[in-house]
């Protein structure tokens, strides 16, 4: 049996009721033409989630009666944030979709040296309702109940400045993490940074290692940066979050 997940903010929670507002609701009563009576399941974005019932689905409004909370764990322990530098095309939508999958809690597109800078300047807000979006719609499908947070596209070197320590995956020396994650000050909390196709330049390394950020290499092979970000992602969660 399919399981329909619909988000509604805290605010919209008044036990014993929820409500959903008009594009939950417009999914629910035209979408899905779910009846009156059904079951569906809501969560509130901030970790929790409940199973509900169906007493009134209208166009713009729908209402639900809370029957039960849901208490298994679905979320990793480690808050993890991925600095992503923007890349041409649909690649950033698809990795939104995946490291949402995959658990992380912040995402932060990167200036870079070597990303297209141009589409990192046009279209700003648009581009970021999308990736809410995507996000959003990650989340539902997956099974979380937190959202992720996805900040405004920022210079690297002023995510450098504001950040605390990490790891920045190059494809030009570094070790294994399996080897710096000893050097790790807080690992339930970590920040992985990923170029874009042409790397970073000289000047960025440099600016990584003054402020404390362990150059980790993923191998021999060269990965494409959605891959390096999947690949860095899904290490970070084996070693210190829940794909153990």
């Amino acid at each position: 049996m399919q399981r329909h997940r619909f988000y509604a903010p805290a605010n919209q929670f008044t036990p014993p009721t929820v409500t959903l507002a008009e594009d939950e609701a417009h999914h629910l009563s035209r979408v899905l033409r779910l009846p009156e009576g059904g079951r569906v399941f809501v969560f509130d974005g901030a970790g929790n989630e409940w199973e509900c019932e169906i007493a009134r689905a209208g166009k713009r409004e729908a209402e639900l009666t809370l029957l039960r909370q849901l208490d298994d764990p679905v979320e990793s322990p480690l808050n993890l944030t991925l600095a992503q530098a923007l890349v041409k095309g649909d690649k950033l939508d698809w990795i939104v979709q995946k490291t949402t999958e995959l658990g992380v809690a912040r995402i932060v597109p990167l200036i870079t040296d070597h990303s297209d800078i141009r589409r990192a300047e046009e279209r700003a807000d648009q581009r970021l309702q999308r990736w809410q979006r995507i996000s959003m719609e990650a989340v539902k499908q997956c099974g979380r109940r937190r959202l992720v947070e996805i900040a405004e596209p920022l210079k690297f070197e002023a995510f450098c400045e504001t950040e605390n320590a990490g790891l920045f995956f190059s494809e030009r020396g570094g070790r294994a993490l399996c080897e710096v994650a000893a050097t790790i000050p807080a690992p339930d909390r970590i920040n992985l940074c990923i170029a874009s196709e042409g790397g970073w330049s000289d000047a960025e390394i440099k600016k990584a290692e003054e402020h404390g950020l362990v150059p980790v290499t993923l191998g021999s092979r060269i990965l494409r940066t959605e891959t390096a970000a999947i690949v860095a992602v899904s290490l970070a969660q084996h070693r210190f979050g829940d794909l153990r």
